[in-house]
């Protein structure tokens, strides 16, 4: 299921994307980055995800690495072929050393392991989105 966390401070922008079938860390992230004056799209299946992402542009995603279905390392690769631009952000409980060097030979932008420092996140968002919200976040 998709939903949406309208940034309701700014003009509407290209939505990022955040991919997580625990629906209270899809919630958690998503307000925390609404609140941060971002526009998000939730996905709580990976495979609606995918739909959206080959006919929508999406610039930056957030995944999660275990989820029903499909891994969010599969997304990955697969999103390489639909859309190879786009910036892909890694987050996982799972503290494996061979997850990180899949995702980074994937071509992960980052990765954080949760729980997370929500600060060091919100600035990797803002790095790969634009100087413009860096500058606002420092």
């Amino acid at each position: 299921m998709m939903t949406r966390f309208p940034n309701r401070a700014q003009a509407p922008e290209t939505p990022i994307c955040v991919v997580e079938d625990d629906p209270t860390v899809l919630r958690a992230i998503s307000w925390l980055l609404a609140a941060e004056g971002y526009d998000i799209l939730g996905f709580s299946l990976p495979q609606e995800f995918l739909t959206h992402v080959s006919s929508n542009s999406v610039p930056l995603v957030v995944l999660d690495v275990w989820m029903e279905g499909m891994s969010g390392l599969e997304v990955q690769s697969r999103l390489r072929s639909i859309s190879p631009t786009t910036k892909v952000i890694i987050m996982t409980a799972n503290t494996d050393p061979a997850t990180r060097s899949q995702a980074e030979a994937g071509g992960v932008a980052a990765f954080f392991v949760k729980p997370f420092d929500t600060d060091s996140f919100v600035q990797a968002i803002a790095t790969m989105v634009g100087t413009q919200k860096a500058a606002k976040l420092m």
